[in-house]
């Protein structure tokens, strides 16, 4: 099964490109993981807890801890919305009401074009 990845606003991508070149590629490496493998790890692709369906992309580097969060739309197909550096235990709550908020306008846009 191979998984579609599209980016849903600026936020992922403007975020890419802030970032030095080792974690763009830590990033890349990632989501191709998140893109081709059946079953995968929980370390690199969780569901968050308490959510509207919003899952997070773990990307680990030795200085910092990115999240990018996103949800699943008809199966293989994820959409990445925000991105961030985690800098507690806990995914900010700003972040995840982002990724919600995003989720909302992604699917009202979808639902619009189909009109």
């Amino acid at each position: 099964m191979v998984r579609e990845i599209i980016f849903f606003g600026e936020n992922v991508i403007d975020f890419y490109k802030s970032q030095d070149s080792k974690v763009q590629l830590k990033i890349e490496y990632v989501l191709d993981l998140v893109r081709f493998e059946n079953q995968v790890p929980i370390k690199f692709f969780k569901k968050l807890e308490s959510t509207n369906g919003i899952y997070e992309v773990r990307v680990i580097t030795s200085q910092k801890s990115i999240r990018i969060l996103c949800f699943q739309d008809e199966g293989t197909l994820v959409v990445l919305t925000n991105a961030f550096v985690k800098k507690t235990q806990k995914t900010p709550k700003n972040e995840i009401k982002l990724a919600e908020n995003l989720k909302t306008e992604y699917l009202k846009q979808k639902e619009d074009e189909k009109r």
